[in-house]
């Protein structure tokens, strides 16, 4: 019977940033991954030698090379990957666009503070006072207790407009909870996504994957492809083995787990109390033109895109909410080496009417997504004249088939576990669950979570 000093649960980003900083030192680690491709959420895949990623539209938390202090460069820092490897593009610009009001923003936090100071001028202070508040917050403090972000931020933000416009882009990049979310996750996402900004690697996100990979193995920790997890077996509450799909069975100390918590507890032998799962799931049609959108003038990066008078973020009673939406240009970083225009569109989706389709109607409601991000990129966009070439459609069936995350929810939990500890004593989450957000916050849970409860010291650089 094989053994581990550690096994972990999933290849995901945080998955592999954990095996990454325990191989480092010298632990016998396997990862286990039920998919062949790596990735988790953010995963790729190809269609007619077209590359598509799936997941965040790009990553949050841009640093600099040589900035410090910076999510970015600390987690580089942890596993000793040079900040040239990820070969990262800025975004021009992004924008919030609501019926009344749009707001842009940058890499350049000023942009924001600009445009709010003259969109919505007497909020001007009180921004100055949410900045302030934000840049003085321990969002990453593990104790931190669970409250509302909207009921917080309500104190000091007085224009109703101006507060659903700052949580749009916050909401639909890393909440599982309808319409808010928890304060801690509220400063993570703001730092990430207006004071650092987004950036895109010159490949997609397989540039990460097979850079974490390529590191990963060279360490010496083993990755085990298409090997799903059917049980892990447990006993007076503590981890004896896994137990895998083809029936083997391999033991080791310590379990990490990055595939979610309700769908680790659900795995577990000695029955335990589910954790809710989140209701946020969506659906994405990617296209491929024949021109690039910025050869028409278009330079926006990303669009946070609403068109009711308060923000919905939830769980539509239709198959879709059509009148909210992320387009996404991924042309429109610093760095461009395709040769066609790609958009990116999605809508936040309803798992359960999704799920109850026959596959006939599957397929003519996917043709209806289509139609419906073709006739919004048309509105926003009218001098975007092109010819399609290519698209596909994925729904939250597809991210519950491909990622294991029940109801596809991509957000995984309501419930998250900021210390990566479970019911079971030698069981721990990272990743989505644990409550860190992004592509690079799911590398930093890997990290603190195997730094917290798999290395003997946990401050070591």
């Amino acid at each position: 019977m094989t053994s581990y000093d550690t096994i972990i649960i999933g290849a995901g980003m945080s998955g592999l940033a954990a095996g990454i900083r325990l191989a480092m030192f010298d632990q016998k680690v396997c990862i286990l991954e039920r998919h062949k491709v790596p990735g988790g959420l953010n995963s790729y895949y190809e269609r007619l030698d077209r590359k598509l990623d799936v997941g965040l539209h790009a990553m949050t938390n841009f640093a600099r090379r040589g900035e410090r202090g910076r999510p970015l460069t600390k987690l580089l820092k942890q596993l000793r990957i040079p900040y040239e490897k990820l070969e990262l593009s800025q975004q021009h610009f992004s924008r919030i666009a609501f019926p009344e009001h749009q707001l842009s923003f940058s890499n350049d936090p000023q942009l924001l503070t600009e445009e709010i100071e003259k969109t919505f001028p007497l909020q001007k202070d009180n921004f100055a006072r949410l900045l302030e508040l934000i840049k003085k917050y321990d969002d990453v403090n593990l104790n931190n207790k669970y409250q509302s972000a909207k009921e917080k931020v309500r104190e000091i933000i007085s224009d109703e407009n101006l507060l659903e416009m700052i949580f749009c882009p916050l909401l639909i990049y890393g909440s599982a909870w309808e319409n808010d979310m928890d304060f801690s996750q509220f400063v993570i996402m703001f730092k990430s996504i207006y004071l650092e900004g987004f950036s895109r690697p010159k490949n997609g996100v397989r540039a990460i994957i097979n850079l974490l990979i390529e590191k990963y193995i060279q360490l010496g920790g083993e990755l085990r492809l298409g090997a799903g997890i059917r049980k892990i077996d447990t006993e007076r509450g503590v981890v004896k083995s896994v137990i895998l799909d083809n029936g083997e069975i391999i033991q080791s100390n310590k379990v990490m787990s990055s595939i979610g918590f309700p769908e680790t507890m659900n795995i577990v032998s000695e029955k335990q109390e589910c954790p809710a799962v989140g209701a946020m799931s969506f659906t994405e049609t990617i296209f491929f033109f024949d021109k690039k959108p910025s050869d028409q003038g278009i330079k926006d990066t990303i669009i946070f895109f609403n068109d009711n008078e308060k923000y919905k973020y939830q769980k539509p009673q239709t198959l879709c909410d059509y009148r909210s939406a992320v387009i996404c240009f991924p042309n429109n970083f610093g760095y461009d080496d395709n040769d066609e225009g790609v958009v990116r569109v999605t809508f936040i989706s309803n798992f359960e009417k999704w799920n109850e389709l026959d596959r006939k109607t599957y397929l003519l409601r996917k043709k209806e997504v289509r139609k419906e991000s073709l006739a919004l990129i048309a509105r926003l966009f009218p001098e975007f004249k092109a010819k399609l070439l290519y698209y596909d459609v994925f729904t939250p069936r597809t991210i519950m088939r491909y990622t294991g995350h029940i109801k596809g929810a991509v957000y995984g939990s309501t419930q998250k576990v900021r210390d990566g500890r479970t019911a079971i004593k030698n069981l721990f989450i990272c990743g989505t669950d644990q409550g860190f957000l992004g592509i690079v916050g799911a590398m930093l849970s890997g990290i603190s979570m195997a730094n917290l409860h798999c290395l003997m010291n946990g401050d070591k650089a």
